[in-house]
């Protein structure tokens, strides 16, 4: 069972040493070499195998066709050298160093670019390490026991803010009995007054 920390990355094809590729092209060029062209094949497999293009793939099936004809060639041609007239010899060494040429000079600077555009390789990588999963208990605890801070953090109240009461308000109707009854009060007031002077003036 999986936990929820990163999937493992999937290797890849670490790239060969330098002194890998060096010796890997002086065995084929020296085969190629010590062959006559003959094995000239052989490192043009080696190089579509590499890069797997289909260019690199028709230059195999076209080199490996020269050699063929190469080989038949140099079968067709008698065993006496002297018997051999000067035009086939010229030929058949035209068509050797042609081959030779072709073959090392392309092996070596297309292998040589492939690997540059891939880069240097990494001497050491570091491991990634994923994250422990958490057990069961945990994970389905984990989620309920997190909001519990903050639900206590809004009961707790504010030690620097002052708690206020709202007003009570006074009934209105309450006010105006009381106008209402000052305003009887003064008004029998005043004509208390008017009476007492009218009864002075009389007298």
């Amino acid at each position: 069972m999986h936990g929820y920390g990163p999937m493992p990355q999937q290797p890849t094809t670490p790239r060969p040493s330098p002194a890998t590729l060096t010796t890997v092209r002086v065995i084929l060029v020296a085969l190629t070499v010590l062959s006559c062209g003959l094995l000239g094949w052989a490192p043009m497999l080696r190089l579509a195998i590499v890069t797997r293009r289909p260019r690199d793939w028709f230059l195999l099936v076209v080199v490996l066709a020269l050699n063929i004809g190469l080989f038949a060639f140099i079968m067709a041609t008698p065993d006496d050298p002297d018997q051999m007239s000067d035009a086939a010899a010229l030929f058949m060494m035209l068509w050797i160093l042609g081959l030779l040429a072709g073959v090392i000079t392309y092996y070596l600077y297309a292998e040589i670019r492939h690997y540059n555009t891939l880069g240097a390789p990494a001497p050491y990588a570091t491991p990634v390490h994923p994250a422990p999963p958490l057990p069961y208990q945990q994970q389905h605890l984990a989620p309920h026991q997190q909001p519990q801070p903050q639900s206590q953090q809004h009961q707790q109240p504010n030690p620097y803010t002052a708690p206020t009461t709202p007003p009570t308000p006074t009934p209105a109707p309450q006010r105006l009995d009381q106008v209402r009854a000052e305003l009887d009060e003064l008004s029998d007031y005043l004509r208390k007054e008017n009476k007492d002077s009218r009864d002075g003036e009389g007298r």
